[in-house]
């Protein structure tokens, strides 16, 4: 790695903690910061793609956070075929790193025929943990084969370590109960979130991607958390307006028709 490339990756990481240690302050959204370390966890790790997953053993697991329909469906699979680097880190509360589509097939088969044809060749997953309990995982997803570099791991897990931090700030760590009602806030938020994408999508004629684009620029114009943004979609019928700065984001135009007043 060239030493500007190092310098401009370090760079980034500061960033990415300064913003999780902002969280520490105040009152925050927890799936926009979520949101937030898995889209810079892209560009930190040379990922194609990137997706967390929260929840507990006794209550099961879910993907609340991802930076493409395609990862948040990998994460998804892994968690119905339950097995994949994602169920295994959180297991084992390790790094866990797979650089081939063969050694994928070799340690976990269900998963591998069920995600095969996505184009991700090698899969990457960090436990989300603190002392003894493992919370979740941030997943890596490359369409290139190689495996986690000791540096990346090191970072990646202490990105991770600090996100758990931030999640779990406001309650006691040994009260379970206070824990599961936490990660179940995240949970409901995030089915909230695909509920108003499905609403947005099917009413301005967009992909999921971009509906989800559009719910997160209202979000930070307007300073309102993503889950009240989608509870004002969903529940009150709130219909958003397509923008300039949606389109700069190569969301892609819906499609005139005729009547639509689009």
């Amino acid at each position: 790695m060239s030493a500007t490339r190092q310098t401009h990756r370090e760079r980034c990481l500061v960033d990415a903690f300064v913003t999780v240690a902002d969280s520490l302050v105040h009152d925050y959204d927890l799936i926009g910061l979520l949101q937030s370390l898995v889209d810079r966890s892209i560009g930190l790790f040379d990922a194609s793609a990137a997706g967390i997953v929260l929840g507990n053993a006794s209550d099961g697991y879910d993907v609340v956070a991802s930076t493409s329909e395609r990862s948040q469906f990998v994460g998804l699979m892994q968690l119905r075929a339950e097995e994949g680097p994602c169920v295994e880190a959180i297991t084992s509360a390790r790094v866990v790193s797979v650089g081939s589509p063969r050694e994928i097939q070799e340690r976990w088969p269900a998963f591998a025929a069920m995600s095969e044809g996505l184009g991700f060749v090698s899969v990457h997953a960090i436990p989300l943990r603190l002392r003894d309990e493992t919370i979740g995982s941030l997943n890596l997803f490359r369409d290139h084969e190689g495996g986690l570099n000791d540096a990346d791991a090191v970072a990646a897990q202490a990105l991770a370590d600090v996100a758990t931090i931030s999640i779990l700030q406001e309650r006691v760590v040994s009260d379970l109960a206070v824990t599961k009602q936490q990660l179940q806030r995240a949970l409901d938020s995030r089915v909230l979130i695909e509920q108003a994408k499905g609403f947005v999508a099917h009413t301005r004629d967009l992909d999921m991607e971009a509906a989800y684009r559009l719910i997160r620029h209202q979000a930070r114009t307007t300073q309102t958390k993503i889950a009240e943004v989608a509870r004002a979609i969903v529940e009150d019928g709130q219909v958003l307006e397509l923008t300039d700065p949606l389109r700069a984001d190569n969301a892609p135009a819906p499609a005139r028709t005729e009547g639509s007043g689009v």
